[in-house]
């Protein structure tokens, strides 16, 4: 997708759904990419014990669909939206001050997961359920780490993993599983587009 990829002989989710030329086919994933994010950051899904988003799933979805450097940029450009004061981010708060506050460290995990995620699609790792489901859930390993240690550095270490991991644990375990069905679906279509 960007740079050269010369001993990567994997191809991505990106590549089979927008053909095209690379730079027109890089500029309307970034944008559609950053656009999924923030629509995931808006949208509550009723759960035990708190609800939740979909963010964390899309940001990896978007690093194996991409690859590791244009899944970046697309983390990139979405918290650069934020901080302009684009109302992208879960809530209404919006600009740097946000990226400071108890999120922050998510923020930070969904750029780190995303290029885990695609550096992992581009060696094989993100094309079937099996293989998908271990990027998924290490990606999500990736986010919550600069998270829980921010708001430990925010609140302590108790209230940190009480707050910060302890509700979303399941969850979590739920949309890595939902990503690699996604990600295990999407081939299979396009598979059969091939076919046609």
């Amino acid at each position: 997708m960007t740079g050269s990829r010369a001993a990567i002989s994997h191809p991505l989710l990106g590549d089979a759904f927008l053909p095209g030329t690379r730079f027109l086919k890089n500029a309307l994933l970034v944008i559609g990419g950053s656009f999924a994010l923030a629509v995931s950051a808006k949208i509550q899904v009723p759960f035990w014990p708190v609800p939740i988003t979909m963010q964390s799933m899309v940001a990896l979805l978007i690093g194996v669909a991409f690859g590791s450097r244009l899944g970046a940029l697309t983390i990139l450009a979405y918290l650069a939206e934020g901080v302009a004061g684009l109302p992208v981010f879960a809530g209404m708060a919006a600009g740097p001050a946000y990226l400071v506050g108890p999120t922050g460290g998510y923020l930070l995990g969904f750029l780190l997961g995303g290029a885990f995620a695609g550096w992992a699609a581009e060696r094989g790792w993100g094309r079937d359920l099996f293989r998908t489901l271990p990027v998924m859930l290490l990606g999500h390993v990736l986010i919550f780490a600069p998270g829980t240690l921010w708001l430990a550095a925010l609140m302590g270490w108790n209230k940190a993993l009480a707050f910060g991991i302890a509700p979303f644990a399941l969850a979590t375990l739920l949309k890595s599983a939902l990503g690699a069905a996604i990600v295990a679906a999407l081939w299979k279509v396009a598979a059969g587009r091939r076919a046609d």
